[in-house]
């Protein structure tokens, strides 16, 4: 049997998606940003909201067309070509396979920093434990999980909110209150174009409730919409946490740029100098759990890619077995569990290790993405022959435009990354090259 079970209402694909985000992204990133872009954040993550509904609206197209766990694995293959659909996919399992591996261990460091007695490899295994053991228990005590871990997420940002709000009622604020958008001294576009394609990054995993199209219980719709729902829900919050965040910084940009030690902890600063110390340290506790459940839902949707390669007789076998206990590809999400483990430990304990995880993820998600816009058109105007100016424009313009505000940021990547995305497609092309000839061996006898 290799068919997954129908369980997933639209609430639950919208949690895990904003789980998998995390409601509270741009903690870490916004001092960077800030200094970045002299002060623009908030804009900075307006337009990138904007320019990922492009990503968004492709996704929508395709899980509705084509609700398949392999997500962008299976819309290239349809669209495009089988050929074009395994890189697709081999790609992306950059992203599935080391997105959790960072969750996994920034969760690890930041419980080692509340809890220094037991060291970080300790806090990152026992994270991937618990989490893979949610994910093969069954999507009904996951889910209960997920929608735990959000609400708590959110209900702190909520709270930082309000009494962020306050503060600048009965206080004021350090700077107008327009001028986190329009800037003190109008907009320098190729500093707040550059901040962007660094924001974009922050939105990373809301593509994983495509993965989770075979088990949608609603119509073909739903995943789609779940997609969209969950970008902009992500959006707005981004876009309001930050804007508080300016608002009340003792700092300038110009502060911020000429002290980056401080870039990385400004947020946490602000809310406990401004706000209340408690929700500072509050804020990071959420954060350092959320990260480890943000991650057990990238090796869910990891699983699943592996599940649908093997369905399709890519991968071994084994890996599209699915439990007749909970409907679930076990054997493809211990197998995920794994590799995010070993990933984990193995950046921990080399210098800079959590920066090189974290591009080359980007780097996998960002080339799953062109895919994605790629097989939109192919498969809606060439494959399904939708003719029209309406169709050319919503199938054809939009992904194409989404693909061109994608490459700018492919293209500014780390050399480092790319070439190991390069290594990485060389042993994919070599094991698609030798599965192929051993299917049309066995044909032939």
């Amino acid at each position: 049997m290799h068919q997954l079970k129908r369980t997933l209402r639209l609430r639950d694909m919208v949690v895990m998606g904003l789980l998998f985000i995390g409601p509270a992204a741009p903690v870490g990133l916004y001092g960077t940003l800030e200094a970045s872009s002299q002060g623009l954040t908030p804009l900075v993550y307006l337009i990138a909201t904007l320019v990922m509904a492009f990503t968004a609206w492709s996704y929508s197209v395709m899980s509705s067309e084509i609700p398949n766990a392999g997500a962008v694995y299976a819309y290239a293959s349809r669209g495009l070509s089988p050929a074009a659909g395994f890189i697709a996919g081999w790609v992306i399992l950059l992203d599935y396979l080391f997105i959790p591996a960072v969750a996994y261990l920034f969760s690890g460091i930041s419980l080692n920093a509340l809890f220094p007695v037991l060291p970080v490899w300790f806090w990152t295994l026992l994270a991937v434990a618990v989490t893979t053991g949610l994910n093969v228990i069954g999507l009904q005590r996951a889910r209960k999980v997920s929608l735990l871990v959000v609400s708590a997420e959110v209900a702190v940002l909520l709270m930082i909110l309000a009494g962020g709000v306050w503060v600048v009622w009965h206080k004021g604020s350090s700077v107008p209150l327009m001028q986190p958008i329009t800037g003190a001294q109008g907009i320098h576009t190729d500093l707040l174009l550059s901040s962007v394609s660094v924001a974009l990054l922050s939105f990373l995993g809301f593509d994983a409730i495509s993965s989770f199209g075979e088990e949608n219980n609603g119509d073909r719709r739903q995943t789609g919409r779940a997609t969209l729902i969950c970008l902009f829900l992500a959006g707005a919050l981004f876009v309001a946490q930050t804007w508080l965040a300016s608002l009340l910084s003792p700092w300038s940009s110009h502060w911020l740029t000429e002290h980056p030690e401080m870039q990385g902890k400004a947020y946490y600063s602000i809310v406990s100098q401004s706000v209340a110390g408690w929700l500072g340290d509050l804020l990071a506790i959420v954060k350092a759990f959320g990260a480890a459940f943000s991650a057990m839902i990238g090796q869910a949707a990891a699983g699943r890619l592996l599940f649908s390669l093997s369905r399709d007789r890519i991968l071994p076998s084994a890996l599209s077995r699915v439990s007749q206990s909970n409907g679930l590809p076990v054997v493809s999400i211990l197998l995920a569990a794994g590799v995010n483990s070993l990933l984990a430990v193995v950046a921990a304990l080399v210098p800079e290790g959590l920066s090189h995880l974290v591009s080359f993820v980007d780097v996998g998600a960002i080339c799953g993405f062109v895919f994605l816009h790629l097989s939109v058109t192919g498969w809606m105007l060439v494959k399904q022959k939708k003719r029209g100016l309406r169709n050319i424009l919503l199938y054809g313009l939009l992904p194409v435009a989404g693909l061109l505000m994608l490459l700018p940021v492919l293209f500014s990547m780390h050399a480092f990354a790319l070439g190991i995305a390069a290594v990485w497609l060389v042993i994919g092309l070599f094991i698609y090259g030798v599965r192929r000839d051993h299917q049309q061996l066995f044909r032939v006898l």
